[in-house]
């Protein structure tokens, strides 16, 4: 869990943040991005889209180069989204880390009834569709 919660509307998230809020992260992990904004703004349409915390291309690359097989964000962490006639190739968050053979998790909420500052383990069971980019998911955490 990387806790950015201090993070407010149209907040970037950097490379720095990452280094000074992420746990160690070790090949393999699931990285979960907290900045509570779902909590905060979701059903506010278009707030929740508009004014979201989101991810700088940086900061996406430096979670896949550390070996993180799945990010997932309770914000909208795409920049363009905000942008009048945005088109899906303005997508740079979901190229750097779905092209590096991670998976993106999206629109994820309640990451702060998750422990910080420890390790759990955490599911995401999907449906798998033939030939969609994407599926409905369930995500939970099994806590000790």
């Amino acid at each position: 869990m990387v806790d950015l919660s201090f993070a407010g509307p149209s907040y970037k998230i950097t490379v720095a943040d990452l280094e000074a809020h992420a746990p160690a992260i070790r090949p393999g992990d699931i990285v979960l991005v907290r900045t509570d904004w779902a909590e905060k703004q979701w059903g506010n349409f278009p707030t929740y889209y508009l004014e979201s915390p989101y991810c700088s291309a940086e900061a996406a690359r430096w979670l896949v180069d550390k070996g993180a097989k799945a990010i997932g964000f309770d914000c909208f962490s795409e920049y363009c989204a905000r942008l009048p006639d945005f088109t899906s190739e303005e997508f740079i968050i979901h190229k750097v880390i779905l092209e590096n053979g991670s998976i993106l998790m999206q629109q994820m909420t309640n990451l702060s009834q998750l422990p910080l500052g420890r390790r759990f383990q955490f599911f995401a069971p999907f449906i798998k569709i033939r030939g969609a980019e994407g599926s409905p998911v369930r995500y939970f955490a099994l806590l000790d």
